[in-house]
């Protein structure tokens, strides 16, 4: 079971900037620690590979939009100068990029996998990945549709269907139970995610039932269910499970 643990935001900061390069035995032991918005597709990858490879972690939430984005300020910057979420400190150093971050932890956590052995199928499992991760979600993310304004609506239905349509062929030829066969893979991390921000933009799911069905399926999993954004810290009330 993943444990999380919340905090203030100066605080948690104040710590990462206080912390000092570990090696050794000290980075071994030391609780890896997220930073995280409940509602981020991204951070919600990296909860799920936490999750599946059983290790725990605090978890510091980093809210997107409060008194104009706590991702914009300083403090953060100097966590991750991209200033998005997430960011994973771990092993004494901190990481951003989800697909980065869940690479890192299938090469210094590898079991249980998330990548095949197999190199296809590999190939495919990061080719899905990539297309989520670049092709669809960035088109919807919070920055780009404050910039847009007016018709973010219709802009991200627009983006999210045009990937999908894509998506369902692609998951014809690679899905079994899920994404890439019938183990779950980092293209899985990625799918269901996506999915959840195509409901909250009222896509009508109808055309790609081979992608509600993989997402359906991943559902009923504990680890996706255990970091789904209405169980985080910082669910708020009302969106809580």
């Amino acid at each position: 079971m993943v444990r999380s643990a919340e905090g203030g935001s100066c605080s948690a900061c104040r710590l990462v900037r206080a912390e000092r390069p570990l090696c050794g035995a000290m980075a071994a032991v030391e609780k890896p620690l997220l930073f995280s918005y409940f509602r981020s597709s991204c951070s919600w990858r990296v909860r799920i590979a936490l999750a599946l490879k059983g290790i725990q972690y605090d978890q510091h939430p980093v809210h997107l939009t409060q008194d104009g984005g706590l991702q914009l300020t300083d403090e953060y910057t100097r966590v991750n100068p991209m200033q998005q979420v997430p960011a994973l400190r771990i092993d004494g150093v901190t990481l951003s990029q989800s697909l980065a971050i869940i690479e890192y932890l299938e090469e210094t956590r590898p079991h249980p996998p998330l990548l095949p052995k197999d190199p296809l199928k590999r190939a495919q499992c990061r080719m899905i990945s990539d297309h989520i991760v670049s092709g669809i979600q960035p088109l919807q993310n919070l920055a780009v549709l404050q910039r847009v304004g007016d018709g973010k609506l219709e802009w991200a239905q627009h983006f999210i269907a045009r990937g999908f349509q894509a998506l369902e062929l692609l998951l014809k030829e690679t899905a079994g139970r899920y994404s890439v066969g019938d183990e779950v893979t980092m293209a899985d991390l990625c799918l269901v995610p996506q999915v959840a921000n195509a409901d909250r933009f009222r896509v009508d799911m109808t055309p790609y039932p081979t992608l509600s069905r993989i997402n359906q399926a991943l559902l009923q999993l504990e680890a996706f269910q255990v970091s789904h954004p209405c169980r985080q810290p910082d669910t708020p009330p009302e969106l809580r499970a």
